[in-house]
């Protein structure tokens, strides 16, 4: 069959789900290298490729020592696989659990929730800012983070659940360096100081950060590599503000450009955002009745 034939007998059998098909796997093959190329598993895939290129050559050489090996090996290294990736396993997991399809139906009377989110969130902003300003003349440092749509109920559960309206004297005490909770992150959740003195995860992307940041920003990092939770961390050494997101890490100098920048990413914007990313939020809140009244 010449390949003319070849192209036209698939052109006649090709339809719409066939397209549907490839554009799928396109999808899902690009975010595969996407999240591989922010993570080790970029190395680790390297590596396999060349045990893949070894086995190769074993093969065509009729190396059969080197190949009975290499077969043995393939054979248990599913098994393998899923513990040398499980970091990168459940990152794909958890951005599929905090994914919107499915939540496109309409929902009626959200505009009222949407201020009175953006009202709570915004005194809170306001709150932490100050406070972080107050410490940073203080030489303290802080560690904020503020809870979204991946739940942080195992990181809550290493610290001390407080479950308190946010106060500039509150969050001042909880960080001043004489405070038992003070080595911790402080938890924002529901509108309310959730906890304090909870322990993060560090980032584990060390070739890609900084040798001169210190724990504080380490773990900054590496809550927002394992969530999609935002940052506010303080250095007690420098006096410099940051804000991680994504696990990336950005430091402000001017504390209105700081406030600015945390309202656009914890506020919402209803001609960007879909209505339905603040939903478990907004009904949270409505729990916390009156208490900014």
């Amino acid at each position: 069959m010449t390949p003319k034939n070849i192209i036209e007998s698939f052109m006649r059998t090709f339809n719409v789900f066939d397209l549907l098909d490839i554009v799928i796997v396109a999808f899902l093959i690009y975010n595969l290298i996407k999240i591989i190329r922010e993570s080790r598993a970029g190395q680790l895939v390297k590596g396999i490729m060349i045990i893949f290129c070894v086995y190769f050559l074993a093969n065509q050489l009729n190396f059969r020592m080197l190949s009975t090996l290499l077969n043995n090996f393939f054979q248990f290294s599913i098994f393998g696989l899923l513990i040398v990736f499980q970091p990168e396993l459940r990152r794909v997991l958890e951005k599929l659990g905090r994914s919107k399809f499915g939540n496109w139906w309409p929902i009626n009377n959200i505009t009222n929730e949407e201020e009175n989110y953006n009202k709570t969130y915004s005194q809170i902003i306001d709150i932490i800012s100050d406070s972080i300003f107050s410490l940073r003349n203080e030489q303290m440092g802080a560690l904020v983070v503020f809870e979204r749509d991946t739940k942080l109920g195992e990181i809550i559960d290493t610290g001390t659940v407080l479950k308190s309206v946010p106060s500039i004297p509150l969050i001042c005490n909880i960080f001043y360096d004489k405070s038992p909770l003070h080595d911790g992150a402080l938890i924002i959740k529901n509108g309310l100081i959730y906890a304090a003195g909870c322990i993060l995860p560090l980032t584990t992307r060390y070739q890609n950060v900084n040798r001169d940041l210190g724990t504080r920003h380490r773990a900054a990092i590496g809550i927002t590599e394992n969530s999609d939770a935002i940052s506010i961390v303080l250095s007690e050494e420098s006096g410099n503000i940051s804000i991680a997101t994504n696990g990336s890490l950005r430091v402000f100098l001017d504390m209105k450009a700081f406030k600015t920048n945390l309202k656009k990413l914890i506020l919402i914007n209803p001609e960007i955002e879909r209505k339905s990313k603040v939903l478990s939020a907004l009904n949270n809140l409505k729990k916390q009745k009156n208490i900014y009244k």
